[in-house]
């Protein structure tokens, strides 16, 4: 019974998370400032990185939540140099 559960309930999440990246991603495609595009690119990979993890729970495989863990390193960078080129107009002084 707990199984078919944690099945059903990863299901629901992976369609969820799934959803709220389309969302991201039309704030990325549709965003009408900069600001409101490097949100919705930092949004996005943390539902990417979600997306693996699941993926990974419903699998039993490591694989995904070391992708998981390289998107998070990545996107975290990303988001700052993103952040700092907003602000200052140049990412490296």
């Amino acid at each position: 019974m707990s199984q078919a559960v944690l099945q059903w309930s990863l299901l629901g999440t992976q369609v969820m998370l799934g959803i709220a990246f389309v969302c991201c991603a039309l704030r990325v495609l549709l965003g009408p400032r900069a600001q409101d595009r490097v949100v919705g690119l930092d949004t996005l990979y943390v539902n990417g990185m979600l997306l693996l993890l699941t993926f990974g729970i419903r699998s039993g495989t490591d694989i995904y939540f070391e992708i998981a863990l390289v998107i998070a390193l990545l996107g975290f960078v990303s988001t700052a140099a993103l952040a700092k080129f907003l602000m200052r107009g140049e990412v490296i002084e």
